[in-house]
């Protein structure tokens, strides 16, 4: 009967063991696929900004500088695959780049009123609202990551399976001010 009872409790521990472990691996995956989902709306947008650029080239003689330092980032961005903190830093820069090419349309009203332009806009600002919810999706997935390895029993099998936390992305000071924004006033 003792050996039926401590099989029994041997048989339990196992299942829990295995049933946190899946749990652990399970939460990593979705993390890691939460950050995937950012990876796919940032490949979006850098795949509309060469359209955008193009349309707001024959308007915007004298934001030449904007517009190199949009193409100088994107590259970056395509570029930087390794460090996460990295691509969201570039991110958040090419972000704020892009707030003073919607801006332009304040000063050039035919740019304003061109469908193109429009269009991708449209689509931009759709895929910066993508951006900022699968950001916010990658921290909730983290946060519940983190939170289940710190919680017993389960830190002990993440703890032997060296599960670590995962990293929160954090909204850069750059992103949380106000871009500063000027236009030349020189004409052709």
């Amino acid at each position: 009967m003792t050996t039926i009872i401590i099989l029994i409790v041997i048989v339990l521990l196992v299942i829990l063991y295995i049933s946190l472990y899946n749990s652990l691996v399970k939460l990593k995956t979705y993390t890691q696929e939460s950050w995937s989902q950012i990876d796919v709306q940032l490949k979006r947008r850098n795949d509309l900004i060469p359209n955008l650029l193009e349309t707001v080239k024959g308007y915007s003689h004298y934001e030449k500088d904007t517009l190199s330092q949009i193409v100088n980032l994107r590259n970056k961005l395509i570029n930087n695959n390794t460090d996460r903190k990295d691509t969201m830093k570039v991110s958040d820069e090419l972000s704020n780049s892009l707030k003073s090419i919607f801006a332009l349309s304040e000063n050039y009203p035919d740019l304003k009123a061109d469908a193109e332009y429009q269009k991708l806009m449209e689509e931009l600002t759709n895929t910066e609202n993508k951006i900022a919810y699968s950001r916010q999706l990658y921290n909730s997935s983290v946060a519940n990551f983190n939170m289940k390895i710190q919680t017993f029993p389960t830190s002990i099998v993440a703890k032997i399976h060296h599960f670590t936390p995962a990293t929160y992305l954090e909204t850069s000071n750059e992103e949380k001010s106000v871009p500063n924004i000027s236009f030349n006033e020189e004409n052709n």
